[in-house]
């Protein structure tokens, strides 16, 4: 029987590498797009010669990085290894082979450029009008941290060790009192000391955690958070904070921060405005960033939100709800379902990272035939209205009018998100530290929106557009790069250097 076989290993072949790599491959337009930056603007820093080797360029590694996260290739060690076999990374690097630690180096470096080329890209993209900026949705998901669980502490959680510990010292020492043996009195003891050093290692994290004046501290990562990951599964890790624009569903700016999306909200719209240069926009999120503080900053700059309303309290308890209480905003009074009047004294308390004023009327409240409708409380009922509650209303307001246009908020993130975890594996970090952090959420970012410019031109198109795209953005270049933040304008050498080349490929 015939088979088809293979070459000849012992046979010398010569290879046409530029064959080998498809026209429509992910490493073509890698390639094409980083071509096209302007290296040394964004402030990239190239890993620096040793051993009298002269050092690789920036360009090359970051071409390995974009490359390397799309197709799960994340760790330095991956990464070198496929320049070593895979026909595509060889291709893009010409054969370079740098070592697993200065590829690292060179991620490690380069967090802030980073950084300013995801943003330098979508100033690109708001250019070629591929970002309207008009409508964006902003919104979360969560990443595990090189933190693990055991090594993230809280108060609570260093009590309990040290509460255990003190259990555990006592049973010995009950166990010393009862024992003659000197060999098993020295093993008791040796017991008993260990528990001590365990101890006092709870009570120098706790004093630690006293300095830091926060609420958790990790170990082996001080700026990763306990957060829930997935179906109440607590793990510590990062909240990734992003920005989509609602025109072709493409990442326009991203945080790190806090646990939870509370304080998030007018941050990322303030900067998603900045960034893109307009004047007014739409802001879509759900109901975790509902807060009237955000709110109200956001409808000062412009920025309209469509923020899902959180329930009140009271409609989980089946007492009367809030809003059965009518705001005269001329006498600054409430009128309750019995039309008793509640007044305030005009003080303003902090509750819950939340500024209120409280309303009360505690002398109708005692006499009210409706009172077991309305409160439990002894006191009578107590009305908190926050000094933002207006743009609340307001917000509220917008989103019953427009079901439909809250809905696209789904349509604009679910998306990129299931991408990045889901088909690339961004579920967790390979680094430490906020900044790190940031930097493979941008390579992912920088990642997805080149991939959704291969499906929107087309792979034999995105060449021509890419090159066009140079040309023109080479013109805006100064005014363009001076609108971002932490930018300094030296010269633009490597910039003709790369859009010549780019015109002859």
């Amino acid at each position: 029987m015939d088979f088809i076989n293979g070459f000849d290993r012992n046979q010398l072949l010569m290879m046409d590498f530029e064959a080998a790599v498809s026209q429509e491959s992910w490493a073509r337009a890698v390639d094409l797009f980083v071509d096209m930056l302007p290296m040394d603007e964004l402030g990239f820093i190239d890993v620096l010669r040793q051993e009298g080797r002269p050092p690789y360029r920036s360009s090359d590694l970051l071409k390995l990085y974009i490359y390397g996260y799309k197709n799960q290739l994340r760790s330095s060690r991956k990464l070198e290894h496929a320049t070593r076999v895979n026909i595509e990374v060889i291709w893009l690097l010409k054969g370079l082979n740098p070592s697993a630690r200065k590829i690292a180096y060179f991620r490690k470096n380069n967090s802030q450029a980073f950084k300013q080329a995801f943003r330098y890209f979508v100033k690109l993209l708001k250019e070629m009008d591929l970002i309207e900026g008009q409508t964006i949705a902003i919104d979360s998901f969560k990443i595990r941290a090189q933190n693990s669980l055991k090594n993230n502490f809280n108060e609570k959680k260093i009590d309990r060790h040290i509460e255990y510990i003190d259990t555990k010292i006592k049973e010995y020492e009950k166990e010393l009192d009862q024992q003659d043996a000197i060999e098993k009195q020295e093993e008791t003891l040796k017991k008993i000391a260990y528990q001590n050093n365990k101890k006092s290692n709870y009570n120098k994290i706790k004093t630690q955690l006293e300095t830091s004046g926060k609420a958790q501290i990790s170990l082996t990562d001080p700026d990763a958070r306990s957060v829930v990951l997935h179906r109440n599964i607590v793990n510590v890790g990062y909240c990734v904070q992003a920005g989509c624009d609602s025109k072709y569903k493409l990442f326009v700016n991203n945080d790190t921060g806090t646990v939870n999306d509370t304080h998030a909200l007018s941050p990322m719209a303030l900067d998603a405005k900045e960034l893109l240069g307009v004047q007014t926009m739409d802001v879509i999120a759900d109901k975790g960033y509902t807060t009237g503080k955000h709110i109200d900053i956001c409808s000062k700059n412009g920025l309209t939100t469509y923020c899902s309303p959180k329930e009140h309290s009271s409609q989980k308890n089946g007492l009367y709800d809030m809003q059965l209480f009518k705001y005269d905003a001329l006498q600054d009074t409430y009128s309750c379902p019995n039309n008793e009047t509640l007044n305030t004294n005009g003080t303003i308390y902090n509750k819950n990272n939340h500024k209120v004023k409280h309303y009360k009327n505690h002398k109708a409240c005692k006499t009210c035939p409706i009172r077991s409708l309305c409160t439990t409380n002894k006191n009578g009922r107590l009305i908190e209205r926050s000094i933002y509650q207006e743009a609340l209303e307001e917000n509220q307001k917008r989103v019953a009018s427009n079901p439909d246009y809250y809905r696209l908020r789904q349509q604009i993130t679910e998306h990129q998100f299931g991408t990045l975890k889901r088909q690339w594996g961004f579920t967790y970090t390979l680094m430490k530290g906020k900044d790190n952090v940031l930097s493979e959420v941008n390579i992912m970012m920088i990642c997805y929106n080149l991939k959704r410019l291969t499906v929107i031109f087309g792979s034999k198109d995105l060449k021509n557009k890419f090159k066009e795209l140079a040309s023109f953005f080479f013109k805006k270049i100064e005014r363009v790069l001076l609108n971002l933040s932490h930018f300094k304008i030296s010269n633009h050498k490597n910039n003709t250097l790369n859009i010549h080349l780019l015109m002859r490929v």
